[in-house]
């Protein structure tokens, strides 16, 4: 996830203009971690951020519950907002790595946690992103950046491996310049597709918050004969939008979108969005561990989370809960990023998750879900195949 908000300059200004080296006199061996969180509790990028954290935190409360990690380790976290904006994520990241933090963690999207990012690879802390998904955020960051999410080639290789499944051949793809998410996630599907034998036979761009989709309906019409499928990594306003007019102008044509319309929004739509199906990175069955942190999140809050990054917020915790056991009681920096980069197999509630030998990027599985009458179904879990999967 998710969306372009504030062109990335401002970051790399900010980065010219001031020092991000943590206090001289910060203990790494202390028996606290200190975790800087830059998010967006406010904003478009509220949605998926705040229960992301929610998830977090369960976890952090539970380590802490128990004395720590390893029974001698606490976690604290230093929450601040960055209003979904990337260069409030710049300032935010500032002041935390002035206050020492040992690690930051960066909003569910690459543009703000390319601009954290950057501040913290120059101090040598490391960064790892709640749920972005650009396979590309840790190349244009460093060996410092991380992220927590199946990557967008990954999910559109899973799209287009299921559209081969169900016997779709001619897919229009609709995408957005506006982000990296919107923009990249749908043209990885377009390889992937066609690697598998399959034709785009149309493509339409929109703007992210354009109200009326006239235009690319009449794209979709003209198309002969009809495509089999369409594919999108639109979400809401927008998904919600497009839907509508697809099929208030009596087009059944199936859809298949990504991770950022697994909210409750989306299963609010009632009947134009039965069929739709998605990626994500996890789902809630009965009696599975995300069912089991789903009656933790309802304890806690009081309410259903509603969405997958609630869980994979919770997993976070555990990445961050391992790396402190695999840094060996060193707090530092490097220690901190070496041992995130050796997790192999860490079993998260969603899915395994291993960071060593990637480049940041975490290799996990991914879902296929269809919404019936406003409720999930899955439909399996898919094990990527490196191979098959196209290069960032």
């Amino acid at each position: 996830m998710k969306r372009t908000l504030t062109a990335c300059l401002t970051s790399a200004l900010l980065l010219a203009g001031c020092s991000a080296a943590p206090p001289e006199n910060q203990d790494t061996t202390s028996d606290e971690l200190v975790i800087g969180v830059v998010t967006a509790q406010s904003g478009a990028l509220a949605p998926y951020d705040q229960p992301a954290l929610r998830g977090l935190q369960i976890r952090v409360d539970e380590i802490n519950a128990e004395n720590g990690v390893d029974g001698k380790t606490k976690i604290r976290l230093i929450v601040k907002d960055t209003r979904s904006d990337a260069a409030q994520s710049s300032i935010v990241a500032q002041e935390l790595l002035g206050e020492g933090v040992n690690l930051l963690v960066t909003p569910c999207d690459a543009d703000p946690s390319i601009a954290a990012g950057q501040l913290a690879q120059a101090a040598s802390i490391p960064a790892i992103s709640l749920c972005a998904s650009t396979p590309t955020l840790p190349g244009s960051v460093g060996d410092f950046m991380f992220s927590n999410f199946p990557g967008d080639n990954l999910q559109a290789w899973a799209a287009a491996d299921y559209a081969k499944d169900q016997g779709f051949r001619r897919a229009f793809v609709l995408k957005s310049p506006d982000s990296a998410y919107t923009n990249a996630l749908p043209e990885y599907f377009v390889k992937a597709f066609t690697a598998m034998g399959g034709e785009v036979v149309g493509q339409a761009d929109y703007s992210m918050g354009q109200q009326n989709f006239d235009a690319v309906i009449s794209r979709i019409r003209a198309v002969s004969p009809p495509p089999d499928v369409i594919e999108t990594a639109a979400y809401e306003p927008d998904f919600p939008a497009f839907l509508k007019a697809l099929r208030g102008a009596g087009l059944t044509t199936p859809v298949i979108g990504a991770d950022a319309i697994d909210t409750p929004t989306t299963l609010a739509l009632g009947e134009i969005a039965n069929g739709v199906v998605f990626t994500t990175a996890g789902v809630q069955e009965p009696g599975n561990p995300v069912d089991e942190f789903e009656q933790k999140y309802i304890a806690k809050y009081g309410e259903p989370s509603g969405t997958v990054y609630a869980p994979v917020g919770y997993d976070l915790g555990l990445i961050i809960e391992a790396a402190t056991k695999n840094a060996n009681g060193d707090l530092s920096g490097p220690s901190l990023r070496d041992a995130i980069a050796s997790i192999k197999d860490l079993q998260g509630i969603t899915s395994p998750i291993t960071y060593e030998g990637t480049d940041g990027m975490p290799i996990r599985n991914s879902f296929l879900v269809r919404i019936d009458n406003g409720a999930r179904v899955a439909l399996g879990e898919v094990t990527p195949d490196p191979a098959q999967v196209p290069a960032p």
